[in-house]
């Protein structure tokens, strides 16, 4: 049976870097040097002196360029930021620490998610909205926020329901995230979409009783946050992701099925409320009953309490105030 070729495996590494305050020092005091190096040079053709003008020109202009060319090798790194460089399409190292450092003027740094944002406002760039400067090749580690869409998705149930949430994450290693996937971005965002559809229908909305010790998506969004978040982490761990926490921020049901459910819980609340008033009446009725048989206020047959405990069934479970009638004569 022939086995699949698995993707080499890239190691973080730390980028053995001189300090950029002191190489740029250097850089600068050499780049005065070739200057002075050229108008020397200027001035001895000028005396008809060609030979060492001639060669002091062309030194000092060589020199210029490749001063120049390696103040290309400084990089600043801001706090909460790091910077993944290769160098002619092999990996280089990683710069994690803020600072101002020196490194190999060839490297060049990597950062898909901008280079997927410079595209995708190619034309606000174009018209002066966005200038190029802002969107940096820098692997951000600061803790950011998705904002997933509000998505329509079926519980176990087969209801559907409108579900969305926030996904609180940071970049844990920037190598992976460059290396192991197109744009960590929208692979986290395409997860997300993904871990939360999975969940949402392991569960129902609600439970049908009232007092059902099962997990639902309205009754238990802290247990299926926690769900979301374990699988989304074991989901974007390849790309070096971390995520800190997940939050359901809408629920509710479809907009074809809204009007039907809402009937339902409106219909189990009227019944809820009915079945305490029918507890709280029979209640109370027993205790009349038992209170005038403990005083002796009136002797009452079998017939006679049926027909009182019927009446005041009716009055204490009637939805409208009774409307009492005196009798003034006898009661057979």
């Amino acid at each position: 049976m022939e086995e699949f070729n698995q993707k080499p495996v890239i190691l973080e590494k730390e980028v053995r870097s001189a300090k950029g305050g002191i190489m740029l020092l250097l850089l600068l005091t050499g780049m005065l040097i070739a200057i002075a190096g050229i108008v020397l040079g200027g001035i001895r053709l000028a005396d008809e002196s060609y030979l060492l003008g001639t060669i002091l020109l062309v030194l000092s202009i060589v020199g210029l360029i490749v001063f120049f060319i390696c103040l290309f090798g400084l990089h600043v790194v801001n706090p909460n930021e790091a910077l993944v460089l290769t160098l002619f399409g092999n990996y280089y190292g990683t710069i994690k620490k803020a600072g101002f450092y020196y490194t190999n003027p060839f490297c060049a740094s990597i950062n898909p998610a901008a280079i997927r944002k410079l595209e995708e406002n190619a034309e606000k760039i174009a018209s002066g909205k966005i200038v190029v400067s802002t969107i940096g090749k820098k692997i951000s580690t600061k803790t950011l926020t998705l904002n997933n869409e509000r998505q329509k998705v079926n519980d176990v149930l087969g209801n559907p329901i409108i579900i969305g949430a926030i996904v609180i994450w940071n970049v844990e290693d920037p190598t992976k995230a460059v290396f192991n996937v197109e744009n960590y971005m929208q692979f986290l965002s395409t997860q997300c979409d993904s871990t939360i559809r999975n969940i949402a229908r392991l569960y129902p909305y609600d439970s049908v009783e009232e007092d059902s010790d099962e997990k639902t998506l309205r009754g238990s969004s802290q247990e299926i946050a926690q769900s979301m978040k374990a699988e989304l982490q074991n989901r974007v761990e390849e790309a070096g992701l971390s995520i800190q926490d997940v939050r359901i921020t809408h629920l509710s049901y479809a907009e074809e099925i809204a009007a039907v459910m809402l009937q339902r819980q409106q219909a189990t609340a009227i019944i809820a409320a009915r079945q305490k008033i029918v507890e709280g009446a029979v209640s109370m009725v027993k205790m009349a009953l038992d209170q005038l048989n403990e005083e002796g206020v009136v002797l009452l047959d079998e017939e006679r309490k049926a027909a009182m405990v019927s009446n005041l069934l009716v009055v204490l479970c009637g939805n409208k105030d009774a409307q009492p009638i005196v009798n003034s004569g006898s009661i057979y």
